[in-house]
C-alpha cells in the first residue's frame, strides 16, 4: 500500500463554543488541548497535540480538513499530484504555527471549504490522557479517524479526492432511503483504516459535515459513552450497531452544532492489494436505529 497520508484534523466553526467543547470533553471523552495561537480551542485523542479545532462564528460545519503527509517526500508527491490535477496548492507558512505543524499547504476542495496539507505535526511523548475514553483511541499509522462529507459537487470532488489527493477507494453504498430518495456514498482509504474521508452525494445543498469518527481500542469504551450520550439527552440518530462494509460496531450522536460524532471499535482495515472495492445496498448489518429520547 502507498502509505502517504493520514488525516490530521478537522477545523470547525460552531455558534455556541461553549456547548460543543462540553459535548467534545464530556460525552465524547476526547481530551482538550491547548488553544491555538489565533485563540481556537482544540481536542485530541492520541499524541498529535491537535485534532479537532474549534472556531467561534455563525457557520456549524467544517471549515478544513487536513492531511499529514508521512514524510518530506509525501508532501511533495501530493503537493505535485494536486498541481497536475489542476487543484493549485498553496504553500502557507502563517498557518504552520497555529497547526502546530512544519509545513503547510492549503487547496481549495470542489465541496466548499479548503483541505490543508500538513507535515511535521507537534507531538507529546506520550498519548494525551483520556479518563473517559481509558483504553485510548487507535490511530497509530492512521490519522484521528475519519470524516464524512456531503456534497452538491459529487464527481468533481470524486476526481479531487482521487486524481488529486490520491486516495483509493475502498468500497461505496448504494440504497434507496425512502421512495424518491437514494442514498449514494463513496469510501476512500490513504493508509490501513478503511476509510479515513467518505463522499456522500448531496440532493440539494446542506452542511457539509455529516460526522466525524473517532475509533476506540476497547469495545466497552463505545458502550460507556453511547451511556454518557444518552444520559446527557443527546440526540442519537443511530444508536448502536454494526456497518456492513467495514464491520464497525458504533453509534451516532449529534453535537450542538448539528454535525454528528460517530464512536466506533473494531473496524477492519485494509489490505494490500485491495480486491473488496463493491457496491454494498445497506448501511449496517444490524441497528443502527434512532434511540428514543429519555422519558
Amino acid at each position: 500500500m502507498d502509505h502517504q497520508l493520514e488525516i490530521a484534523y478537522a477545523r470547525v466553526e460552531v455558534a455556541d463554543r461553549d456547548a460543543v467543547a462540553s459535548f467534545l470533553t464530556d460525552v465524547v471523552g476526547l481530551a482538550p488541548s491547548e488553544p491555538t495561537t489565533d485563540g481556537d480551542l482544540t481536542w485530541t485523542d492520541d499524541d498529535a497535540v491537535q485534532r479537532v479545532i474549534m472556531s467561534e462564528g455563525p457557520a456549524d460545519d467544517l471549515v478544513a480538513l487536513g492531511f499529514e503527509a508521512v514524510d518530506g517526500e509525501a508532501f511533495d508527491a501530493t503537493f505535485a499530484r494536486l498541481t497536475e490535477a489542476g487543484y493549485a496548492p498553496t504553500a502557507r507558512d502563517d498557518l504552520a504555527s497555529a497547526r502546530r505543524a512544519k509545513w503547510i499547504a492549503s487547496v481549495d476542495a470542489p465541496w466548499g471549504s479548503p483541505v490543508e496539507l500538513a507535515f511535521g505535526l507537534e507531538r507529546t511523548a506520550a498519548p494525551a490522557p483520556t479518563p473517559l475514553m481509558p483504553g485510548g483511541f487507535l490511530t497509530t499509522d492512521m490519522g484521528f479517524g475519519h470524516a464524512v462529507v456531503a456534497t452538491t459537487a459529487f464527481d468533481e470532488s470524486l476526481r479531487f479526492v482521487t486524481e488529486g489527493l490520491g486516495l483509493v477507494q475502498s468500497d461505496w453504498l448504494e440504497m434507496e432511503l425512502a421512495p424518491g430518495i437514494d442514498l449514494e456514498v463513496h469510501f476512500f482509504h490513504c493508509n490501513p483504516r478503511h476509510h479515513s474521508l467518505a463522499l456522500a452525494r448531496a440532493p440539494f445543498e446542506m452542511p457539509r459535515l455529516h460526522h466525524l469518527m473517532f475509533e476506540t481500542k476497547d469495545r466497552d469504551d463505545v458502550g460507556h459513552a453511547f451511556d454518557r450520550a444518552f444520559d446527557a439527552g443527546c440526540t442519537l440518530p443511530n444508536g448502536l450497531g454494526l456497518h456492513d462494509n467495514d464491520r464497525m460496531f458504533s453509534f451516532y450522536v449529534a453535537s450542538p452544532a448539528g454535525f454528528q460524532v460517530e464512536v466506533g471499535h473494531g473496524a477492519r482495515q485494509v489490505g494490500d492489494p485491495w480486491t473488496d472495492d463493491r457496491r454494498y445496498d445497506r448501511i449496517s448489518a444490524w441497528g443502527h436505529q434512532p434511540v428514543a429520547p429519555r422519558a
